[in-house]
């Protein structure tokens, strides 16, 4: 990928480029993406200017032996990291981390780089599983940057879904994090930055990559059910009609799988964050499609500018009920109800 692929992103690009013109390269990047955004072929697109012998302006050459290697993903200097468990590639017995199912993660990308969580889970056979990057994962990185890169000048660790990291895994990374070894980089993509561990957060620069790269018609279906599931249930909650809310709620809980009843869950997650950026007047910073941003300026003028925030760990626990099995219909209509009262 090359920069001049992300025209929606423009100024990042240009940012990015920057950094490496001005050789003022932050060790530990983090990009903030909405689920299936695009950061990660953005990220390779960085990666691949970084390493290029000949840089056409403010692009790489895409033509290069590292843009070559870069553009294949199999660059021996760049190391990827992303949430696993056990499941119908892998048993869980053989104990598996990222190195695992590195070529079922280089399928993915290469033949759809604006994938989502769900397509991750699905092309790695761990559906309705509850994926994280472990210790033995960040051991692996560690064994990774211990020695000067293999070609070229850097070395780049690329960590998709941080906030999936368990607090063993992280602690081990935190000296890393903060004093990289000599020409490495790290680049962790997240959904949902305020789940990141702290620790791991403050050591990262924020880049916001607007989802308005993904190309037109890429997950738009799915998008455009969870808006209208969406609409339904937030017209009922501010017009204050119960019966309607918790139709709204049958809904959602008839989706056809729980991984759609998820990506329901994490569409409305994302949707208080940009209810609430509009709430505060900052809706050119919230980088989300039209639609979307017009749905939330329709509800922040009627809600608390608290009821965002509130209702988030709620969305959480509801996720993570669904993950657990619960009954979907229980799930929703506790969520709905809660809507309610807060």
């Amino acid at each position: 990928m090359r920069f001049a692929d992300f025209k929606a992103n423009a100024e990042v690009c240009k940012m990015l480029s920057g950094m490496v013109s001005s050789g003022r390269i932050p060790g530990a990047l983090m990009f903030h993406e909405d689920d299936g955004g695009g950061a990660v072929p953005l990220a390779m697109a960085f990666l691949q200017y970084l390493g290029c012998t000949n840089r056409q302006g403010e692009d790489s050459c895409g033509e290069c032996p590292s843009c070559n290697k870069i553009s294949k993903l199999i660059h021996p200097d760049i190391h990827f990291v992303f949430p696993v468990t056990g499941g119908s590639i892998i048993p869980s017995s053989a104990k598996p981390t990222s190195l695992s199912y590195i070529k079922q993660w280089r399928d993915l990308v290469l033949s759809n780089p604006w994938f989502s969580e769900r397509d991750l889970e699905e092309a790695l056979g761990i559906e309705g599983k509850s994926p994280l990057i472990s210790v033995a994962d960040a051991k692996e990185i560690l064994s990774q940057i211990a020695f000067n890169p293999l070609e070229g000048n850097f070395c780049a660790v690329v960590v998709y879904l941080p906030e999936k990291m368990n607090a063993d895994a992280a602690n081990r990374l935190l000296k890393s994090l903060e004093e990289p070894p000599a020409k490495t980089i790290f680049i962790l993509i997240t959904h949902s930055p305020e789940k990141v561990l702290p620790t791991v957060a403050s050591r990262c620069q924020l880049v916001r990559v607007s989802s308005a790269g993904r190309p037109i018609g890429d997950g738009g279906e799915e998008n455009a059910l969870n808006r209208e599931l969406f609409v339904s249930l937030m017209d009922a909650v501010a017009s204050r009609d119960l019966a309607a809310a918790l139709e709204a709620g049958e809904a959602v809980a008839s989706l056809p799988s729980r991984d759609r009843i998820k990506s329901f869950l994490s569409y409305l997650s994302e949707m208080m964050r940009v209810i609430f950026l509009a709430s505060q007047g900052l809706s050119s910073v919230a980088h989300v499609h039209q639609e979307d941003m017009s749905a939330a300026e329709r509800y922040a003028p009627s809600l608390k500018k608290s009821y965002p925030r509130s209702l988030l760990p709620v969305i959480d626990r509801a996720s993570m009920m669904i993950d657990r099995n619960v009954n979907q219909k229980i799930v929703l209509c506790d969520l709905v109800d809660k809507m309610f009262m807060i």
